[in-house]
């Protein structure tokens, strides 16, 4: 697997991967999840997408991150279904983490829908710890962070 940041070429992808990783969630969130309308074009102008490619170059996954407020926020990571289970996702935030160090902030927080339980236990498992939870934007959000530092 190679990350690589994201041109404007990878948005119909990237769209197509939000779409396949948080449509299981619409009918439990009662709408459609952030991630699956974010405006793509903005975040590859800002640079904040990255790109998870395997060996032919197809797109397995991507991740949105950047500086925020003294530490790296973590926006979005999502992975084709088809891709599930082989590492990428855990793959992408521990890309994530390393440009967090290599920038010298001191950690990684992001969020995530409550309904969304399965992240409620992989975030844990790679060393986050939930900080709060509360309403934002209308979503039902439980926040993590990770210490780097």
């Amino acid at each position: 697997m190679r990350i690589r940041p994201a041109t404007t070429r990878d948005e119909d992808d990237i769209r197509g991967c939000a779409e396949d990783a948080y449509r299981q969630y619409v009918a439990a969130i009662g709408r459609k999840p952030a991630p699956m309308v974010a405006d793509f074009e903005a975040q590859i102008r800002e640079g904040h997408i990255h790109i998870a490619e395997d060996e032919d170059g197809g797109t397995l996954g991507f991740i949105v991150f950047f500086p925020r407020d003294g530490h790296m926020f973590l926006e979005n990571v999502a992975v084709f279904g088809s891709a599930a289970g082989r590492g990428v996702g855990g793959g992408l935030i521990a890309f994530c983490e390393a440009e967090a160090r290599r920038r010298q902030l001191p950690c990684v927080r992001l969020y995530t829908n409550e309904k969304m339980t399965q992240n409620l236990s992989i975030y844990p498992h790679l060393g986050y710890v939930e900080i709060g939870r509360r309403e934002q934007d209308g979503f039902a959000r439980v926040f993590f962070e990770k210490r780097l530092m």
